[in-house]
């Protein structure tokens, strides 16, 4: 029978991993309590980077639906559950890495489906959430822009003929009647 503090351990991780949008584990051997609190507030807001016990995660991720962790739970083990935009998470986590070689990125899960350390490495070189809406934004706009531009084209051109046939007319144009002839001529 299961202690009664590792059960609700396990309760409680399962959660997290439930309301996580994404989970990147890490491997934290040789970073001092400093160092550990550096990355913590570098996380920000979105993210929650908790030291773990293997074993317990192993039980709470297998427990939310994610078997795919379980080769990653070796060694000294912490997860940034991340409920905000991944890609900041990744970023603070492969910035965090780079001045800090200590601490390796060993892999994690985003919406169900595993990701390598190369692949969060990836993800950090992606621009953030604002930053691609904004861009998508843009382009449509762009697209609507051009596509106004197509529509007036033609129209412009239209009344501009317009506008020279009722000239035209009203100077008593070259072979086109007027309206008082046309009727008289009948």
């Amino acid at each position: 029978m299961a202690r009664p503090d590792k059960a609700a351990a396990v309760a409680e991780l399962t959660d997290k991993f439930r309301s996580s949008n994404a989970a990147m584990l890490t491997e934290y051997r040789g970073l001092t309590v400093a160092q550990l609190k550096t990355l913590r507030r570098s996380l920000g807001e979105n993210a929650q980077y908790a030291v773990v016990k293997n074993t317990l995660t192993k039980i709470a991720a297998n427990e939310a639906g994610i078997s795919t962790l379980d080769d990653l739970f070796a060694g000294p083990t912490a997860v940034a559950f991340v409920t905000g935009d991944p890609v900041e998470s990744a970023k603070s986590l492969r910035d965090f890495a780079k001045d800090n070689p200590n601490l390796i990125i060993k892999g994690g899960v985003l919406d169900g489906k595993a990701l390598t350390a190369d692949e969060i490495k990836k993800l950090a070189d992606l621009e953030s959430r604002e930053v691609l809406l904004a861009k998508v934004a843009g382009g449509i706009k762009a697209s609507m822009a051009k596509a106004a531009a197509t529509f007036q084209a033609p129209l412009t051109e239209f009344v501009r003929t317009a506008d020279a046939l009722r000239a035209k007319v009203e100077q008593g144009g070259a072979g086109t009647p007027a309206p008082a002839e046309a009727e008289v001529a009948e």
